[in-house]
C-alpha cells in the first residue's frame, strides 16, 4: 500500500475534483435551466483532469522516485491512478445523481424528447444511473489510460 500511497492520494483527489465539477454544472444550471449546454460545457474539466494527473505523476517523480522518472514509471503510476478512479466511479455517480443532481435524469429524458432526437421510452431507458455507470466506467478507463501516456511522457525525466 505504501508504494501506491500517491497514486491513491490522487485518485482520491481526483474523484473529489469530479464531484465539486458537478456542484459547479448544477450551479450554473447546466443539469436543469441550461441542459442543452450542458454536452458543450462539461468539456470544460478536460484541462483540470488533466492537470491532476500532471501534478500526480510530478509528485510521483519528486517523492517516491527522487525526481528521476522513466516513461514505464509514470505510466505504471497513471494507470494506477486510473484504477482508483475506476473503483470509485460508481461511488460517484451515486453521489452525483442521488445527491448533487437528482433531477438530471428526467431533465435530459425530456431534452431529447422535445429536441426528438429520441422517443420517451428510448429516453427513459437511455438515461439511467445504471448506464452512466457503465458509460463512466468505459471512459474512465479509456481517457486514463490515454492521460497516463501522454501526460507520463511529459513528466518523464529527460536523461
Amino acid at each position: 500500500m505504501k508504494k501506491i500511497k500517491i497514486e491513491i492520494k490522487w485518485g482520491l483527489l481526483f474523484v473529489l475534483s469530479g464531484l465539486i465539477w458537478m456542484i459547479i454544472e448544477k450551479a450554473l444550471g447546466w443539469h436543469d435551466v441550461n441542459i442543452e449546454q450542458h454536452a458543450t460545457y462539461t468539456l470544460l474539466y478536460a484541462p483540470i483532469a488533466v492537470a491532476l494527473y500532471v501534478f500526480a505523476l510530478l509528485d510521483k517523480r519528486k517523492n517516491a522516485y527522487s525526481g528521476k522518472m522513466n516513461y514505464v514509471q509514470g505510466l505504471i503510476s497513471g494507470l494506477i491512478i486510473t484504477l482508483v478512479v475506476v473503483i470509485l466511479t460508481p461511488l460517484s455517480q451515486y453521489i452525483t445523481h442521488e445527491f448533487i443532481s437528482p433531477a438530471y435524469f428526467p431533465n435530459v429524458i425530456k431534452l431529447s424528447v422535445d429536441k426528438g432526437m429520441m422517443t420517451q421510452e428510448e429516453a427513459e431507458g437511455h438515461f439511467t444511473l445504471v448506464n452512466y455507470i457503465q458509460q463512466s466506467l468505459i471512459f474512465a478507463a479509456f481517457m486514463g489510460l490515454m492521460t497516463s501516456a501522454v501526460v507520463a511522457l511529459f513528466t518523464r525525466s529527460k536523461g
